[in-house]
């Protein structure tokens, strides 16, 4: 989203012309260290738009006033705001921000999916009162009260707390969320309310995204995308750029660098090997393409402390990161 100027429409006019266009699908590639994010969002940031993603997300609102948007329903937001938005329920949140304002940490946010809760649930049948609640989130809802109060301190605590204790801050969530009283509940969006995205959109997304990750490390062409989407090449193309923002070689590439990342980060295996991982054939043009996506080689990558990688970034495609609670510059 552009930054907003007193002489540009104010965020709730840009919220109802958002109405009006499609979401893009956000692409959020599984860690496989972690079973949630916690992430800190910047703002004005390219992230920041008109989107939907299958995960669920609990979000914070730290600083700034402005316009959301949550499925069909806009609002006002504060700092203070809890919220939690359901599966593919497309979002957006609108500073009012002067020229050249910038709200660092603006938001925290938080992203998990069904198959964890599931795993969760499995495991831990008492869990399983959460179901509800993250059903009742496909209109996105807002907590206020006490709810609202205990959800904040818990979401806040996440940003130094161990792995372990990140894991636990969040079922208290859950949990808090699912006991909350029906007055400091606000559901957002219509029950009847559906993305305006066209079905071929998100058949071409889903299956070019499922196809991707199946074949990380092998050859990828997008006509076996488009086969399983039951397209033509051009038209699987044309529904994959429009609902997800990016074209499918531009997807290929960002979801390999971002798991060569993490091979760096989690294994001895040289650079030369974790090229052939990744599905290159090629090691100049490996450096070349990692490089361009990180801004370092693979070699100055793996280098680096934790807290200095910027490519952890590409774990959500523009998320920003934390290492133990600090930032990732």
């Amino acid at each position: 989203m552009s930054p907003l100027s007193a002489k540009t429409k104010t965020p709730a006019k840009i919220a109802e012309s958002m109405l009006d266009k499609e979401p893009v699908r956000e692409v959020i590639p599984p860690h496989p260290s972690l079973s949630f994010r916690w992430l800190e969002h910047d703002y004005p940031s390219e992230i920041a738009k008109w989107q939907y993603h299958p995960e669920f997300e609990i979000h914070l609102i730290r600083k700034s006033t402005g316009s959301f948007i949550a499925g069909d329903y806009i609002g006002p937001f504060e700092p203070g705001q809890v919220s939690l938005m359901g599966s593919n329920l497309p979002h957006d949140w609108m500073s009012d921000i002067k020229p050249g304002e910038f709200f660092e940490n603006r938001d925290v946010v938080i992203q998990f999916d069904w198959d964890w809760i599931e795993r969760c649930i499995a495991a831990i049948p008492e869990f399983a009162g959460v179901r509800k609640i993250l059903q009742e989130s496909s209109r996105g809802i807002v907590f206020t009260g006490k709810t609202r109060e205990r959800a904040e301190i818990l979401i806040e605590r996440m940003a130094k707390a161990s792995d372990f204790g990140r894991v636990r801050c969040l079922l208290e969530v859950l949990e808090l969320f699912a006991s909350s009283p029906k007055k400091e509940k606000v559901f957002l969006a219509q029950e009847i309310f559906k993305t305006d995205s066209s079905d071929e959109g998100r058949l071409a997304v889903e299956s070019g995204i499922a196809y991707i990750f199946k074949n990380l490390t092998k050859e990828i062409r997008m006509s076996e995308a488009a086969k399983l989407a039951h397209m033509s090449e051009p038209t699987f193309s044309k529904y994959f750029k429009k609902a997800s923002g990016f074209t499918f070689s531009d997807m290929v590439r960002k979801l390999r660098i971002a798991h060569s990342c993490r091979l760096l980060d989690q294994t001895k295996d040289s650079v030369a090997e974790i090229c052939e991982n990744v599905g290159y054939t090629n090691l100049a043009n490996f450096n070349r393409q990692f490089l361009a996506e990180v801004g370092m080689t693979p070699t100055a990558y793996r280098k680096l402390p934790a807290e200095k990688k910027p490519a952890l970034q590409l774990l959500s495609l523009g998320l920003k990161a934390t290492v133990d609670g600090t930032p990732v510059e």
